[in-house]
C-alpha cells in the first residue's frame, strides 16, 4: 500500500477570505441610502381634512401646522397655540423661504383658521396653503 504525502509550503499561510472590502461596500451603500432618502415631515396629530376638487400636490419641504378639532395649533408634535405661530414661522423662514401648509380639521371654526393664517403672514410667510383631501 502506498502512502501519499502532502507537502505544504511553509511560506504559504492559511487561506482566509478577506471580507473588509465587502464591509466597506456595505457601509458605502448604507450612506448612499441615508443621503438619498426623502424624509416626510408630519405634524404629529391626526386631522380630518376637508375635501376639495381643486387640490394639488405641494412641495415636501414646507412648514406644516395643524389645527385639531378641539382648536389646538400644533407644530412638530407639540402644541404651540395661535400666539406661537408667528415666532415659529419667523424662525423657520430665516433659513430659507418655505411655504406654510395648514392642516385644519374640517370642524375648525373659520375664525380660528383666519387667526392662524394672519399670524403666519405676520411671521413673514409669503405663501400659505390649506391641506385638503383629494
Amino acid at each position: 500500500m502506498k502512502r501519499r504525502r502532502i507537502f505544504a509550503n511553509p511560506g504559504q499561510g492559511s487561506t482566509e477570505m478577506n471580507i473588509s472590502p465587502l464591509i466597506d461596500m456595505v457601509f458605502i451603500l448604507l450612506i448612499f441610502f441615508i443621503v438619498t432618502t426623502v424624509f416626510v415631515e408630519e405634524t404629529g396629530v391626526e386631522v380630518n381634512k376637508p375635501e376639495a376638487a381643486s387640490a394639488i400636490d405641494l412641495d415636501k419641504n414646507s412648514i406644516l401646522l395643524a389645527i385639531t378639532a378641539n382648536g389646538n395649533v400644533v407644530y412638530g408634535g407639540r402644541e404651540i397655540g395661535v400666539n406661537g405661530v408667528r415666532g415659529i414661522v419667523r424662525q423657520l423662514l430665516q433659513e430659507q423661504n418655505l411655504p406654510v401648509i395648514i392642516q385644519a380639521d374640517e370642524t375648525v371654526p373659520t375664525r380660528l383658521l383666519v387667526r392662524v393664517i394672519d399670524e403666519a403672514k405676520l411671521g413673514g410667510a409669503n405663501m400659505i396653503n390649506i391641506a385638503t383631501e383629494n
